[in-house]
């Protein structure tokens, strides 16, 4: 993993295959898809799900990786209770919108156990 300084020194760039990740916990997902031989995309979509009265997107959501043998999705979701909830309402608007597409949210915990089921450190 190559870890520089952002330009403005807020925060530590994650790099894995010269992808940069916005949390530690993607990267390390990303090298777990890796060693099973999975093929996955990180962030290739972002799906409008909310729209202003002109027909302007508002909201939007990414969903952290996409595994093209499989067409599904995977977010993973590593924080507060308070942005669980809103990344849920996220998530069932995209499944109300886009009701094709496959997605599976990995939460802390479930994270964590698969984790300690392989022996691998927590990346954060």
């Amino acid at each position: 993993m190559e870890k520089t300084k952002s330009d403005n020194n807020e925060r530590s760039k994650i790099i894995y295959k010269g992808i940069e990740f916005a949390h530690p916990s993607e990267e390390q997902c990303a090298k777990i898809l890796d060693f099973y031989g999975i093929k996955w995309e990180y962030e290739p979509n972002t799906f409008p799900i909310e729209w202003d009265k002109d027909g302007n997107v508002t909201q939007s959501f990414s969903p952290d990786f996409y595994l093209p043998d499989l067409d599904l999705y995977i977010e993973l979701t590593t924080m507060s209770q308070k942005l669980i909830t809103k990344k849920n309402r996220k998530i069932r608007k995209l499944k109300e919108l886009y009701p094709n597409i496959k997605i599976k949210v990995f939460y802390q915990k479930d994270f964590k156990n698969l984790l300690r089921k392989y022996g691998l450190p927590k990346p954060y």
